[in-house]
């Protein structure tokens, strides 16, 4: 298999969410990974189990536990998803792996990270933002918060971090001959996520109320306007020239409204602006705004999104085995493309490491 990680060995212990969304991008990207999942195989399945095979074993055995040693033995980059003291417990830790192989990667996923005294809590993407503030901030005026389904905690705080930390060690590893343990905590990635939100609030431009800020609903120019089918178009009119666009384009004069960046009037002019898109279909309104340069597009199913232009024509999404739709491996390599193809299986993929698939596997 092609790709960047070409030759990069990568053992993952089953789990959900995070770790295999991180396997995966390091999978799409070329890396031999085989997951070691629980003997009757994966809990979960589709897309995030993508790009690798998996071999089944009893960790709780002594078979199962000499079998997963000798496959971590031969790898460059160990992923777990498990509560501190999990990996330990199974003599599998960071200690004991490293002290056989210095230069072996080992990465873990967490929701409060290693240490910390909430280290040992459960928890889910919602209690992770929560903690940190983000939570709150995702909220219309006077309502409730708004969870971002399980984007922001697992994938983009979670999986996301712990493949970038993987990255940087390997690179360092290069450098260094050593490896590292990468401890990527969803709440300390969910933060590094808020570092613009944190930034505008030390600089006085994001007042703490949510729905009242300039990017959080509370300004006319970032919104979601209803349409008259019941469906919705998307405002991100910030700049003053796409804000002139969006007001020409719905037919609005600009004299007749009250300056863009005055906060006391937002309400008055998100209500003409309702007003405005309420007249026509979400259809009518996105051919009008098509070419317009106003930032206003249609928000669409996730069916719709499956057969939208744009994304047809990135192939942004792709068809799975059977067909459903599915993300295409990202960012694009202009020299070496992302994985497209299947993985190889157990068995040849573990022949290529030098080792035979596991009888406890088989």
């Amino acid at each position: 298999m092609t790709g960047p990680l070409e030759g990069t060995r990568v053992v993952e212990f089953g789990g959900l969410g995070p770790a295999p969304f991180a396997a995966m991008l390091l999978a799409d990207a070329g890396a031999d990974v085989i997951r070691i999942d629980r003997p009757e195989g994966p809990a979960d399945g589709g897309a995030l189990l993508r790009g690798r095979p998996w071999i089944g074993l009893d960790l709780k055995s002594d078979a199962g536990l000499t079998s997963a040693r000798d496959v971590v033995a031969h790898a460059d980059v160990l992923l777990e998803g498990f509560r501190p003291g999990v990996m330990e417990r199974l003599g599998l830790g960071p200690d004991p792996c490293r002290t056989t192989d210095p230069g072996l990667i080992y990465g873990r996923m967490t929701g409060w990270g290693q240490d910390g005294p909430r280290a040992h809590q459960p928890g889910h993407d919602i209690n992770y933002l929560a903690l940190t503030g983000a939570l709150r901030s995702i909220a219309r005026r006077g309502q409730a918060p708004v969870p971002p389904l399980n984007l922001v905690g697992d994938y983009g705080g979670g999986g996301m971090l712990l493949a970038f930390g993987v990255l940087a060690a390997l690179l360092d590893r290069r450098r260094t001959g050593r490896g590292q343990v990468v401890d990527a905590a969803m709440v300390d990635g969910v933060s590094l996520l808020m570092t613009g939100i944190w930034s505008r609030a030390a600089q006085g431009r994001w007042p703490g109320e949510p729905g009242a800020n300039d990017i959080d609903t509370g300004a006319p120019f970032y919104d979601v306007y209803a349409t008259a089918d019941g469906e919705y178009m998307a405002v991100g009119s910030i700049e003053p020239q796409f804000w002139r666009a969006l007001l020409d384009v719905l037919g609005i004069d600009p004299a007749t409204v009250a300056d863009q960046w005055d906060r006391e009037r937002w309400p008055e002019v998100k209500g003409r602006l309702a007003a405005a898109f309420a007249t026509r279909s979400r259809a009518e309104w996105a051919t009008r705004f098509d070419g317009a340069d106003a930032c206003v597009t249609p928000v669409l199913s996730m069916e719709e999104a499956a057969a939208d232009a744009h994304l047809t024509a990135r192939a942004t999404l792709v068809a799975d085995t059977a067909g459903h739709p599915q993300p295409a491996p990202a960012p694009r390599l202009s020299a070496t493309p992302l994985r497209t193809d299947p993985a190889d299986d157990a068995e040849a993929l573990l022949e290529r490491w030098g080792l035979a698939v596991p009888a406890a596997a088989s």
